[in-house]
């Protein structure tokens, strides 16, 4: 585990939400999946970011690094519910509505997405740079974002859509915060405005990328490896189902070679800082290659 990682690891454990309740099991709960592990792919992206130019910013932004992932955590939640994916496995551990029930579950999902926002309103920044990094997750994990990309999803289920809206649903429903989470860490980085926007046009490659890579793993590795339930996307718009294995693959290919092309064009403290981070996520799918 990198330095920056383990960082990030220490102040989420000792960071976990707290209330005062007599409720039997709505604390544990609500820790459990922050607790399950994941990537933390989006908070080290934030912190990667403020790593390149801020160095001595990091302590002050794992506030907000915990934010991305208490509502990236509480996205995966409600994405596993019945009425959606209705999985039974996530981060390697039973979801919430399989150990405890589907109320506990939404409700887990629904504290979790309010409490990002009051990480952040709570962090030690400026005021402007507060309301920004807000906006920034709102607008991308929300109605703008991530929240439309679901809708659409579960909507258009058993219905076939055509690349173009295939990558419309999976630009909001994925690659946006990841898109956010980037520019959410130029913000405080006072990166300038053009480096925020170039890293945004970046996330969205790369969340594509990611999806794309996702829908390949859960046609070709087992639960157990995965650490989710896989091998459920059969009804699902994926890139798998509408371009075939081979094509998803291939368009994982093109895609990972402009992130990497793109990644090469940043000045050297934010492409090193990026690409340790990186380095084993934007050919994944290639494990995959006979």
């Amino acid at each position: 585990m990198n330095e920056l990682l383990k960082k990030f690891e220490d102040y989420l454990t000792n960071n976990l939400p707290k209330i005062d309740t007599f409720h039997p099991h709505f604390q544990n709960a609500m820790s459990e999946m922050l607790k399950a592990g994941g990537k933390r792919f989006r908070p080290m992206l934030l912190l990667s970011v403020v790593k390149s130019k801020k160095p001595l910013l990091i302590e002050n932004s794992l506030k907000v690094a915990l934010a991305v992932e208490f509502l990236h955590t509480y996205s995966l939640i409600h994405d596993d519910l019945p009425a959606m994916d209705n999985a039974s496995l996530r981060r390697g551990f039973p979801t919430l509505h399989t150990k405890y029930d589907e109320v506990t579950a939404i409700l887990v999902g629904d504290a979790l997405n309010s409490e990002s926002f009051n990480l952040i309103a709570s962090s030690s920044f400026h005021n402007d740079v507060k309301i920004e990094l807000i906006k920034l997750l709102a607008h991308n994990g929300g109605l703008n974002g991530m929240i439309i990309g679901q809708a659409i999803d579960c909507h258009f289920e058993k219905q076939k859509l055509e690349l173009e809206k295939l990558k419309f649903l999976h630009t909001n429903k994925t690659a946006k915060l990841i898109a956010s989470s980037l520019k959410m860490g130029a913000v405080i980085a006072n990166y300038s405005e053009k480096i925020q926007e170039e890293l945004y046009s970046f996330g969205l490659d790369l969340g594509l990328l990611f999806q794309i890579q996702d829908d390949i793993i859960d046609e070709l590795e087992s639960s157990e490896i995965a650490g989710k339930t896989t091998q459920n996307d059969s009804s699902k718009n994926s890139f798998v189902n509408l371009l075939g294995l081979e094509g998803a693959k291939n368009s994982a290919d093109i895609l990972a070679k402009k992130c990497l092309d793109i990644l090469d064009s940043f000045d050297e403290n934010l492409r090193n800082s990026l690409e340790e981070l990186l380095v084993t996520y934007i050919n994944r799918h290639k494990k995959f290659n006979s």
